[in-house]
């Protein structure tokens, strides 16, 4: 029941409302026993909400979840601007409407109109938080709107040096995606920017012979192979291929703090991508860097990597494998390492093994310990929404049983203050980073 919203004693999910009502345990049943209506703009009808969706919106949550009652909402447009109100009339929030569970999400708490000049109130303030909070020195690549974290949920614009990448993780702001290219615009004057479309619009594309990753919407179109920087070291992305632009921007700062603890040792880099992680390892003095992924053109794109950075590939080893056999084999040749990185995807399938956070993390921390030194420091990483610290800590125990070792947990991050995410809206911080130390 808490997790729909009831606040219940000792309740995990939303511990504040009954801080503050302490004294008045009253107010939470009239908050239950209370509906909520919605306004729609054009017909001027009024829709009631179920009781759990008004503590969302009351404890702060910006998504209002499809259920029984929503479903008996007017046929509407994705995009409109909708008004929630209490069940006396009050206005309660500025939404917009959705098109798929997430049935509105809120703007504001406020009457607004969205416009260019709105846009660039929320760019500004979003820039001015990166500014003063965020460290960026020696950095291009950075994430400047961040979807719910910066006022605008659903949506996601990332900066690579002179330009910029929008994504949409909802068709509701199609409608107001010119003003917000004219905002982009004004308030950052890029060389160009972008939409990355998300994997099943590429897949609704290529089932009509037009499969394409991005488009660009405004300027000069980026070269093929773009550089950036990052922490002081180059980068190379691309901007209108592929479904990622080859540089993971939320792990910056987890990439900063390995620099600091890899001098003369041996880093072995797991589900290594485009070696980022390998390439900061390596220019920060590691002796030997081995990055092992399944994609040999990743690979080739992590050598790449090293040579923009003056770094001699040959000085270091790349392995084109299935982690789960590689991993099998480095124990079987008794290999060792003072520093051993994981950061698979949420869900992957080889030909030989399938990947799930869940259960699969468990696997990989179990090889990866009869590789790690006693004292050494095995990095753990998963960006799976839906699992949280305390279940990967679970994962990362059962790996750790089943290996017969002891391992210390020193530190728990997640992603860059360029990702931040309200306080009010726990499935803002999605990444998980462990170190943890071997015993």
């Amino acid at each position: 029941m808490s997790s729909l919203g009831f606040p219940i004693v000792n309740d995990r999910c939303y511990p504040q409302l009954l801080e503050e009502q302490r004294d008045d345990y009253s107010k939470p049943l009239q908050l239950l026993a209370k509906q909520l209506r919605f306004t729609d703009p054009i017909t001027g009808k009024q829709h009631f909400f179920t009781s759990e969706r008004r503590l969302f919106i009351a404890l702060g949550h910006p998504w209002v979840l499809q259920d029984k009652f929503t479903k008996q909402w007017p046929v509407g447009v994705s995009g409109d601007l909708i008004n929630l109100v209490n069940d006396g009339g009050e206005f309660l929030a500025c939404a917009l409407r959705g098109e798929d569970r997430i049935v509105a999400r809120v703007l504001a708490a406020e009457h607004i109109n969205i416009d260019c000049s709105w846009f660039e109130k929320k760019l500004r303030m979003a820039l001015a938080l990166r500014q003063q909070h965020v460290d960026l020195d020696d950095t291009n690549a950075y994430r400047l709107i961040n979807g719910e974290g910066d006022g605008l949920p659903g949506l996601t614009v990332e900066r690579y040096d002179q330009y910029l990448m929008i994504q949409l993780y909802t068709n509701s702001w199609e409608p107001y995606l010119t003003q917000l290219v004219k905002a982009l615009q004004n308030v950052f004057t890029p060389t160009g920017i972008y939409e990355k479309f998300r994997p099943q619009q590429t897949r609704a594309l290529e089932k009509k012979g037009n499969k394409r990753y991005s488009r660009l919407l405004a300027g000069i179109a980026a070269p093929p192979s773009y550089q950036v920087m990052e922490n002081g070291l180059i980068f190379k992305v691309i901007l209108e291929e592929g479904l990622n632009t080859g540089l993971f921007m939320d792990q910056r700062e987890n990439r900063r703090d390995l620099m600091q603890r890899v001098r003369g040792k041996r880093v072995l880099n797991l589900f290594a991508y485009t070696g980022a992680f390998s390439v900061a390892a390596a220019a920060a003095g590691a002796s030997q860097v081995t990055s092992v992924d399944v994609s040999k053109q990743y690979l080739d794109w992590a050598r790449e990597n090293f040579g923009l950075n003056r770094l001699n590939p040959k000085r270091h080893k790349f392995v084109d494998g299935d982690c789960f056999e590689v991993l099998a084999q480095m124990v079987q040749q008794h290999q060792l390492y003072d520093i051993i990185l994981m950061d698979p995807p949420s869900f992957s399938t080889t030909s030989k093994n399938r990947f799930t956070t869940s259960g699969g993390t468990a696997r990989l921390v179990t090889l990866a310990l009869n590789l790690l030194q006693p004292g050494g420091l095995l990095i753990t990483s998963s960006n799976h929404q839906k699992v949280d610290l305390a279940d990967y800590l679970k994962e990362l125990r059962r790996g750790v049983l089943a290996a017969g070792c002891e391992l210390k947990v020193i530190k728990t991050v997640g992603q860059g203050g360029d990702f931040p995410f309200l306080v009010t809206f726990p499935e803002g911080r999605y990444l998980k980073y462990v170190i943890s130390a071997k015993g």
